[in-house]
């Protein structure tokens, strides 16, 4: 693996414009592809859209709820769509949104940041709220290994913000998870470590003018999100913010062509 996350986001952002397409295969979206709701079926959705958008479309990120949820038989067929991704030179956000500390923390990070493991990612998703420190086990690793990491600062969810709004400092909670993520992009000089902002707010509700890194903005369709309201709520950081939708492309399968159209329509260049 070759030059740092944020540098080959950026790469692949400036040949194919910016998306982000969320492997999400929720049951009834299953059931209207006309496939079973098991391990195969959604096996089946996944695999059949990376193979009808990895020319066009930059990164792919599989919810791991979805797979994990039909056990072993769930997490090999998640294993098989992120060699697809890997295969079609695109990259991979796999949503785990873990969280933990100590061992526990270095655990889920090899699991998905080693160069060995069977569900290695391009970048994953993690939840900062027992302490921003205590994800140091895969900050570390993905630095090692080249990979990228998205915390969770301004989520889409109303209630999180009991949480992320929350004071502590002098300062918001999530604007301590933006600081310190910059703080780790500076000291390393590269842009590796990113943040996770619902596209469904009326602004980001932190101060993004110091960040350097990407922003993850899921939402965008079935969530009511749009790629054309992103401006108005990041603003001049709006140029390093990855649109994310799932639903919004997915349900216009499992016909190629419509799936090709639906994400071209929101492609960001």
């Amino acid at each position: 693996m070759s030059g740092g996350f944020g540098a080959r986001l950026q790469a692949l952002a400036d040949e194919r414009g910016r998306l982000c397409v969320g492997l999400d295969p929720h049951e009834p979206l299953v059931r209207a592809w006309g496939l079973d709701y098991d391990a195969a079926g959604i096996e089946r959705l996944a695999r059949d859209t990376v193979a009808a958008l990895a020319d066009e479309v930059m990164v792919f990120k599989p919810q791991s709820a979805f797979f994990e949820v039909f056990g072993s038989r769930g997490v090999a067929a998640l294993g098989r769509v992120l060699d697809d991704i890997r295969a079609a030179g695109a990259l991979s956000i796999l949503d785990v949104k873990r969280g933990d500390i100590g061992s526990t923390m270095s655990a889920y990070a090899r699991a998905y940041l080693s160069d060995d493991a069977e569900l290695r990612a391009d970048a994953i998703t993690l939840s900062p709220y027992l302490g921003f420190e205590a994800l140091r086990p895969a900050i570390d690793l993905a630095h090692a290994t080249g990979r990228g990491l998205f915390v969770l600062c301004h989520t889409s969810n109303p209630e999180g913000e009991e949480v992320q709004f929350a004071t502590h400092g002098g300062h918001t909670i999530a604007q301590g998870v933006v600081d310190h993520a910059q703080a780790e992009n500076t000291e390393h000089g590269l842009d590796d470590m990113g943040l996770v902002i619902g596209a469904t707010h009326d602004n980001a509700g932190v101060d993004l003018s110091g960040f350097t890194g990407w922003t993850l903005a899921p939402g965008i369709g079935a969530q009511g999100g749009t790629v054309e309201g992103l401006s108005a709520i990041f603003g001049a950081s709006a140029r390093h913010v990855l649109p994310s939708s799932s639903r919004g492309v997915l349900r216009a399968g499992p016909d190629r062509q419509a799936l090709q159209e639906a994400a071209r329509a929101l492609i960001l260049h």
